[in-house]
């Protein structure tokens, strides 16, 4: 299927900071936007674009900091894998389960990067809700190196019953530290969520 692409631009900033979510009119849908405030410490700023047919999509992406100071946050993008009816006969679900969220399959691709490389947080997962309704889902990529949260993007989305993939591109500073980066992606909902780790190394 097309994949739908949700535009996300942040320029980064020294502080670790996560901004709230805003709506982006249908005339400038298919557009990136974005602004910074200059300074090592200046805030972050991102441009949030919904995807075709998503009528309430929105993004929250927090900063880079630490390791990755300096960074950029790219296009968040998603497909759909697998229809709801598809979805339902793998596993089995019936209406009683309720809403029902699995994280098939992680990755940070490619897994060994040098600095000013670009590092793709993918994941794909299942969702089933016993009413044919929209959902709304965080997904939330957790980046840590050496127990040091170094950055959290964070998307929320709203979705129908199905199985996904979805991709938040990391462009690492041209100064990033080596050593191996921790990402653990979290896709929660009201009432369930499952979480998966994988990690990536600079060299």
């Amino acid at each position: 299927m097309k994949t739908k692409v949700i535009s996300v631009i942040v320029i980064l900033s020294f502080l670790f900071t996560l901004f709230g979510c805003a709506s982006i009119p249908e005339e400038h849908k298919g557009a990136a936007t974005g602004a910074a405030v200059g300074g090592a410490t200046g805030a972050v700023a991102g441009a949030l674009l919904g995807g075709k047919g998503a009528k309430t999509e929105t993004a929250i992406l927090g900063g880079l900091a630490g390791a990755l100071v300096g960074g950029l946050i790219g296009h968040y993008a998603y497909d759909t894998k697998k229809t709801k009816e598809e979805t339902a006969q793998k596993y089995n679900y019936q209406s009683s389960m309720g809403t029902m969220v699995r994280l098939e399959d992680v990755s940070a691709m490619p897994a060994t990067v040098k600095p000013g490389d670009k590092v793709d947080l993918k994941a794909t997962y299942a969702l089933l809700e016993s009413a044919d309704q929209d959902i709304s889902i965080t997904e939330t990529r957790e980046v840590r190196m050496g127990g040091e949260l170094v950055g959290k993007p964070e998307v929320n989305v709203v979705r129908r019953g199905g199985t996904y993939s979805s991709n938040v591109p990391l462009f690492l500073p041209s100064d990033a530290k080596p050593g191996t980066y921790s990402v653990i992606t979290t896709v929660q909902t009201q009432t369930a969520k499952d979480s998966k780790e994988t990690s990536f190394t600079v060299k």
